[in-house]
């Protein structure tokens, strides 16, 4: 599970969770999109993993070969997806049935994988706006990036020729994701947009007083965060928004014209023991493109 040997290196896994919920199913195909993108290894797990019964309740053989069936099923479908969601291309694919907890198992891994991949919602969930007890769990407590899929995979030709969006708010902690946005967008062949939002209050509470002054320290801050990447990153045309808004309501109404949403795991105020902040939780309940949490190195 540390990776695949290719050549003479070792390239990090892409790592998918799959229950066999639709979730999970498009989760699986924006995978094996940024696999291809990235010439990465692909590995597409299953648990079943059972409740303690207690000793008076133990799987035999049989139950042992049915689950493990079951979970070979679940993974020829994602297969199957995985191979049409990226025609033409050779991906690296592996699969994996494990009787451990996929929780577990993800986080455990995550140390060396280049990216978690999980649906938002399972087998389990009941309403749209339930976040999937995995993917809950996963964002909080992966030490690699975690990518959570929503009802829309965005592989289709219109979704993919919309920009990348990512959000900045100046701390050391948007740095991961910035950078990773950049290459996400270069590898897409599409543009970035970077959102600001200088104020956390509402529009009707901003003073009116000073919003000049303050609006070109944002717009200089903002110019500063983007500068090196754009330097290294030539090929990506870069869209600056700066908006006197709440994080969480700009970068929601924003999304709706991006194919990938990628944020910082907590921002300005964060603490560092904190697992994931106040923005990004919220907007893994509300954002319907593919979002991407990216946690401070």
């Amino acid at each position: 599970m540390k990776g695949t040997t290719m050549g003479n290196s070792t390239v990090p896994e892409i790592i998918v969770a799959v229950d066999g919920s639709a979730s999970s199913y498009q989760a699986v195909a924006w995978a094996a999109v940024d696999a291809a993108l990235h010439h990465c290894p692909l590995r597409l797990l299953t648990s079943v993993a059972v409740p303690d019964f207690g000793p008076d309740r133990t799987l035999n053989e049989a139950d042992i070969d049915w689950l493990r069936r079951d979970g070979e099923r679940i993974l020829t479908e994602a297969t199957r997806v995985a191979h049409q969601a990226a025609p033409g291309e050779e991906l690296d694919l592996a699969t994996e049935v494990i009787f451990a907890s996929i929780i577990s198992t993800l986080s455990l891994h995550s140390a060396q994988a280049r990216m978690l991949v999980v649906g938002s919602r399972g087998i389990g969930a009941l309403h749209r706006g339930l976040l999937g007890s995995v993917s809950t769990a996963v964002t909080h407590h992966a030490h690699c990036p975690v990518a959570v899929i929503h009802g829309n995979s965005a592989i289709d030709p219109v979704s993919a020729s919309k920009p990348v969006l990512v959000g900045v708010d100046g701390s050391s902690n948007s740095v991961p994701a910035i950078e990773l946005a950049f290459e996400e967008a270069s590898r897409r062949k599409v543009g970035l947009t970077a959102l600001h939002t200088w104020s956390d209050a509402s529009g009707i509470d901003l003073p009116h007083s000073g919003w000049e002054a303050a609006r070109e320290s944002e717009q200089e801050l903002l110019a500063e965060n983007m500068g090196a990447y754009r330097d290294r990153y030539p090929d990506v045309s870069v869209l600056r928004i700066l908006k006197l808004d709440r994080p969480v309501r700009a970068l929601l109404e924003e999304s709706a014209n991006a194919q990938l949403l990628v944020v910082g795991s907590h921002g300005r105020g964060g603490f560092a023991s904190m697992v994931l902040g106040s923005t990004s939780n919220a907007l893994l309940h509300t954002v319907d493109c593919p979002m991407i949490v990216v946690r401070k190195g």
